[in-house]
């Protein structure tokens, strides 16, 4: 697992060195296989790298890293008294052993909280966004899913900013036709749309500074994500659910049958690990 990141380090680090240009991290590596490599599938670890750690927690995040994925996919909401944490539910209940809304919640209040995994407590607590920002500044980058009210979206590009991190980020949006303020207040994030249909693709494809889009099964068409390569933007599809379960049940018939749609190259599991693995065998 670990000789893809090696190897993309290298490269990144020659490159780096005849051409005088950069530094190189880890997140320098897989930005430069974002944007020039579009023949590599990247991995997106869906809500950091969970099946042995809390989702959303700083150990499954250092997890993701350990494994060598690209991409941590993570949820951001707010508190009571405005500060972003990391969660996916509107509430805390099935994750710790607290009841009630993030939005109704003080941070003080969360900051008692223990993550829990598998039913199980842990000592893992719900991290803030900046503290998931210094865990991950120069070692992966950010798929932030912003499950906050939008006007608290300048919150979070000030984070970004502060730690001089938008080139870590992708910023996903639900509402595609939110991308253009995005851009104009911080032009140097990826921004994520969705895409409901292929017309709404084709909407989003006007703009040039989208560089990845996540699109869904159900309009898959390989004429339109050749289109999409074309434009030198990524697709981002999900294994999550279906080809994930199948994977659960037979090793790598979940994958490869996701991959008979030939134009992704960007792909968000569940099973990180696994998907890496299968990406190296497959190659």
């Amino acid at each position: 697992m670990n000789l893809k990141i090696n190897l993309s380090t290298i490269v990144f680090a020659f490159l780096c060195f005849n051409q005088g240009f950069c530094q190189t991290t880890k997140a320098d590596s897989i930005l430069y296989d974002f944007n020039h490599r579009p023949e590599k599938i990247l991995v997106a670890a869906h809500r950091a790298a969970h099946q042995n750690y809390p989702e959303n927690s700083i150990a499954a995040i250092r997890e993701s890293i350990r494994l060598g994925v690209e991409i941590v996919e993570l949820d951001i909401r707010v508190t009571k008294d405005d500060k972003l944490v990391v969660m996916h539910d509107r509430t805390v209940d099935r994750t710790t052993n607290g009841t009630g809304k993030v939005e109704m919640l003080s941070y003080e209040q969360i900051q008692q909280l223990h993550l829990k995994h598998n039913n199980h407590l842990t000592e893992e607590q719900v991290p803030t966004f900046e503290e998931v920002l210094l865990e991950t500044k120069g070692k992966i980058l950010i798929d932030v899913d912003f499950k906050a009210a939008p006007k608290h979206i300048d919150k979070a590009l000030a984070l970004i900013k502060k730690h001089n991190m938008e080139g870590q980020i992708i910023f996903f949006l639900y509402d595609y036709k939110l991308s253009p303020k995005l851009h104009e207040k911080s032009p140097e994030i990826k921004i994520m749309p969705r895409a409901h249909s292929q017309d709404e693709v084709e909407e989003i494809l006007k703009w040039n500074y989208i560089k990845v889009i996540h699109i869904d099964e159900s309009y898959y068409d390989d004429a339109l994500m050749k289109r999409i390569l074309d434009a030198n933007v990524r697709v981002w599809m999900n294994a999550l659910g279906k080809y994930d379960s199948m994977e659960k049940t037979e090793k790598n018939s979940g994958f490869k049958a996701l991959l008979k749609q030939k134009n992704i190259n960007i792909i968000q599991t569940d099973l990180p690990e696994e998907l890496n693995e299968f990406l190296l065998i497959d190659k």
